[in-house]
């Protein structure tokens, strides 16, 4: 067994459910083989406790590293942090270039509050909204972290979680109170929103700008004119579509605005920093309720991302990943066509993904993991793109794929039995989204 493996079953005895994050879960990748822990990370390159090195072609920790693993400038930066102190009784000035640089980059915003993680940023975010509008309930589409105001969507409904966001998760804990608060629509259905408008009280309108298929028929601008006709807060989830096609929000493509955005993942390239931006009006209203918290304060976060939007402005990473997102993804497309496989791909190139159209689908995503780990690779049916895959690595890869979709066919097509080729349990499914 590996040593991960190991130190996973120690986990499991100590820490709930395993991991701090659902989607680092082994179980999500190939339960009982994945290496599950680091010891070093460098471009796009992982080496396990063990000491054997991988190439990632997965998901580069959840998105948070479009300019690599370890960038040698952002480093730098944090280094001289460290050295200086990262911690005072004093407020630690990189906050305030922060801001200001934010609200430089979005001329449409004035004002920004900081946290260290999206699900903090979400919950800042409709607190503000809440404040400014006085209305308690919340429209949302697309996936917006744990907290209560967010996981209240799955309460009370009698045909089981399978609609909603999180189906086959309970929302236990959340207090039974908050059901209807919360209230989802599915994304381009801008008549789903519209009933959910005049049939409640909606204060606030929060929704990822795009996760799979692009706005049709206008969709964003319509919502931005029912938020305008209602009074409505409208805010855009960038957490993270941020950074990965624009430098900042990707609701720039689409000519609209929101009241609010959140970016994070991808602000600081792997450090913890995230930020809600938004107009003078909404945000103020922050000083009416209550928002604090101790390691919002720590300086760490803010000087990484300074530094990461820094290079990024200088090297416009979003560029890069995007075309090698739609290059992954055309290969995939001919390796299904020349093995005679249906896939389904999905996501903005920069965040790229396939699906086998087969009963089997999960059973196959397990076994390229499996059998690509073996080649040196972290790889499931995901790639997010980073400035580190360059075509050197990728189309090596490929090749590796290729062999593995031709193993795919004759279980899809021959009847070969892919339970046979399996070395463990098959892994977990994710979370649905609603666009």
């Amino acid at each position: 067994m590996r040593t991960g493996q190991k130190l996973y079953e120690r986990a499991k005895k100590v820490i709930p459910g395993g991991t701090m994050l659902l989607s680092k879960r082994p179980e999500m990748f190939l339960p009982d083989n994945w290496p599950a822990y680091y010891s070093k990370s460098k471009g796009c390159e992982v080496w396990d406790l063990d000491g054997t090195k991988y190439i990632d072609v997965s998901i580069m920790g959840i998105g948070t590293n479009i300019m690599g693993y370890s960038h040698p400038e952002v480093d730098a930066a944090v280094f001289e942090v460290v050295k200086n102190g990262n911690m005072s009784t004093l407020n630690c000035p990189e906050e305030v270039y922060l801001a200001e640089k934010l609200v430089e980059m979005n001329p449409w915003a004035d004002m920004v509050r900081f946290a260290r993680s999206g699900g903090e940023a979400n919950a800042i975010a409709i607190r503000i909204a809440r404040a400014a509008t006085g209305k308690d309930k919340v429209a949302i589409c697309g996936y917006h972290g744990w907290h209560d105001w967010y996981l209240s969507t799955n309460l009370g409904n009698d045909e089981g979680l399978a609609q909603h966001l999180l189906p086959g998760l309970d929302p236990c804990g959340v207090p039974q109170n908050l059901k209807g608060s919360t209230l989802p629509f599915l994304y381009n259905n801008f008549e789903e929103l519209e009933n959910l408008v005049k049939n409640h009280d909606i204060g606030v309108i929060k929704m990822e700008v795009q996760r799979n298929d692009p706005p049709k028929n206008g969709f964003l601008k319509k919502v931005r004119g029912l938020a305008d006709a209602h009074n409505i807060v409208l805010i855009f989830d960038e957490c993270t579509s941020g950074f990965r096609e624009t430098y900042g929000p990707l609701f720039k493509k689409y000519d609209v605005e929101p009241d609010m955005t959140i970016f994070g993942k991808t602000i600081a390239n792997g450090y913890a920093l995230t930020a809600v931006v938004g107009k003078r009006a909404v945000m103020e209203a922050a000083q009416k309720t209550f928002i604090s918290s101790t390691f919002w304060t720590e300086r760490i976060g803010p000087t990484a991302a300074l530094k990461t939007l820094e290079v990024m402005e200088r090297d416009k990473p979003w560029e890069y990943i995007t075309e090698m997102g739609k290059y992954v993804t055309g290969k995939w497309c001919e390796l299904a066509e020349k093995n005679k496989l249906k896939i389904n791909t999905f996501g903005i190139p920069a965040l790229t993904g396939f699906s086998f159209t087969s009963e089997n689908a999960l059973k196959y995503k397990t076994l390229i993991t499996q059998e690509m780990l073996k080649r040196g690779y972290l790889a499931s049916t995901l790639l997010y793109p980073s400035t580190a895959h360059t075509k050197h690595i990728i189309d090596p890869y490929m090749t590796n794929l290729e062999e593995l979709f031709y193993v795919i066919s004759q279980c899809e097509l021959k009847n070969k039995n892919i339970d046979d080729l399996l070395e463990g349990p098959v892994c977990h499914g994710g979370f649905k989204r609603l666009n």
